[in-house]
């Protein structure tokens, strides 16, 4: 049984997901069957790729559920806009015909866990486009909210093990019930949507969508948020779990920013140092333009080559485990070839500090890029145990002279 999942949009908007005030179920026998391949398929199915949405090899049994703009849920709920998406439900703005609001209806996937996903009461929500930048005021603040909300998590026993910026939540417009369908998407954007197209150009299999729609922006621009509309809330537990009850091995965070030790330490359980990995992710985005790391990064090769380009070779064991490294780099770690590549340094100007000065918007100051460059740096050491713990994050020196000062403010 699929599980939908709806909570009236009061006053909220965002950065991904949400939980419930009440759960609806599609009835027995409505849910879709999926299939990736067939059982006599010669060779999986392959799509063209759409940035920014959903995975489509998720379209699969016990995975997401189609849904487009225009479908009416439980004969209540009419489907609107596209919010965003986890790992573990899509999250979609609907209007409630009955109550004359607009809701945020998260729908499950097939073989969700709900005992996890109502672990910590969230908000609703949507994916941030990363063609917006925020002003650096706003920046800060966002992101000490973050780090408290990790914090708060991790001194639960909690790890969330899905974080990104998509699963951060931001407030929504108070004035969103009185608009109408074209009033949103004149003052938003209207939707969206991509064509889903096989490689090999042959028709989807049963289940999987036709069409993939990108997340809505509804704060107008992050150079236009304003400290109204800058409340972050945690979002989307499906993934989450206490390491001390039950051991998770695999990581559930997309390839670009899934921890190292994911990769080369598969028989040690993952604990609170991989959100500390990923939350470095969400931190830099929220401060910059572009990822630390590439965001098409196809195997894990590519991602651990960028690790090294980034950060530099990789702990002895992990080097030597690593058997594709001989295609780019020499045993001492420098580029075959010559090559220079470009360390966090370098991408902290092409990602943060370039494109905002582009926009003509503030920039960090040396001293603060220096703090925050080796706040970053702490959190992607390789080793986990050598990563700050959240509540340690809050005491570094970007933390207490740059980003909690602007917080403290924003709250006088």
């Amino acid at each position: 049984m699929r599980s939908l999942t709806v909570r009236h949009l009061r006053t909220r908007v965002t950065l991904s997901s949400l939980p419930s005030r009440h759960r609806l179920t599609f009835p027995s026998g409505t849910s879709l069957r999926y299939a990736r391949t067939t059982a006599t398929s010669s060779s999986p199915v392959l799509y063209l790729p759409i940035e920014d949405v959903e995975s489509l090899y998720d379209y699969s049994p016990g995975g997401y559920h189609p849904i487009n703009i225009g479908d009416h849920l439980a004969d209540r709920y009419r489907v609107v806009h596209k919010l965003g998406y986890g790992s573990y439900s899509t999250i979609w703005l609907a209007r409630d015909e009955i109550a004359s609001k607009y809701v945020a209806v998260k729908v499950g996937i097939a073989n969700s866990d709900q005992r996890e996903v109502d672990i910590i009461s969230l908000r609703d929500a949507q994916d941030a486009s990363d063609s917006y930048m925020f002003q650096l005021p706003i920046a800060r603040y966002i992101t000490v909210q973050m780090v408290n909300a990790v914090a708060y998590i991790h001194s639960r026993g909690l790890v969330h093990g899905d974080l990104h910026l998509g699963n951060f939540l931001l407030c929504l417009p108070s004035t969103l019930d009185h608009l109408s369908n074209k009033q949103i998407y004149e003052k938003f954007s209207p939707p969206r949507p991509e064509l889903v197209v096989r490689e090999d150009g042959q028709p989807l299999p049963p289940g999987v969508p036709d069409l993939l729609y990108w997340p809505i922006w509804m704060a107008e621009g992050g150079n236009k948020l304003t400290l109204s509309e800058s409340k972050i809330l945690l979002a989307d537990f499906g993934t989450s779990f206490y390491p001390h009850r039950r051991p998770r091995f695999g990581s559930s965070t997309p390839l670009d920013i899934s921890p190292p030790e994911a990769r080369f330490e598969p028989t040690t359980p993952l604990s609170f140092s991989a959100d500390i990995w990923s939350l470095s992710h969400a931190i830099w985005a929220v401060m910059g333009l572009k990822t630390i790391f590439g965001s098409f990064l196809l195997s894990e090769d590519d991602v651990t080559q960028e690790h090294v380009d980034t950060l530099g070779i990789l702990p002895d064991e992990w080097w030597n485990k690593w058997e594709a490294r001989s295609q780019w780099f020499m045993e001492d770690g420098s580029h075959k070839n010559g090559g220079c590549p470009e360390m966090l340094e370098g991408r902290f100007e092409s990602s943060i500090q370039d494109p905002r000065r582009k926009r003509s918007m503030e920039t960090l100051g040396e001293k603060e890029s220096h703090a925050f460059k080796d706040m970053i740096r702490w959190m992607l050491s390789y080793s986990p145990g050598d990563r700050p713990t959240a509540e340690q994050l809050l005491k570094t020196d970007w933390m207490k002279y740059w980003a909690i000062p602007d917080f403290d403010n924003i709250h006088k």
